[in-house]
């Protein structure tokens, strides 16, 4: 394998596992804690939502476009750069995979 497909398979696998660890915390959080906790503890975009939806989000949050909405409904430009930052590491993962 050249060196560059080796550098480029290295950054893909760093930037996937960073990705990864990403998506698991905040969906196993979401999965587990009550509302309470997870607004105390900063994910806002939980606030007002049904115990089941918040549910199906962490159980789902590799698909980032409901995240991403409900932060810009709420005015939290800070929360919706974060899922746009995600959301173009995991099209800069797709890509460099195929």
């Amino acid at each position: 394998m050249p060196y560059n497909q080796t550098r480029m398979n290295t950054i893909l696998w760093i930037i996937q596992s960073v990705t990864a660890l990403v998506f698991l915390y905040s969906g196993i959080n979401k999965s587990i804690y009550p509302v309470q906790r997870l607004v105390a503890a900063g994910q806002t975009g939980v606030a007002g939502l049904p115990a089941s939806l918040i549910r199906f989000i962490g159980i789902i949050e590799i698909i980032m476009v409901l995240a991403a909405r409900i932060h810009y409904r709420m005015q939290e430009p800070k929360n919706v750069l974060t899922n746009v930052i995600l959301f173009a590491l995991c099209i800069f993962i797709a890509w460099g995979r195929w």
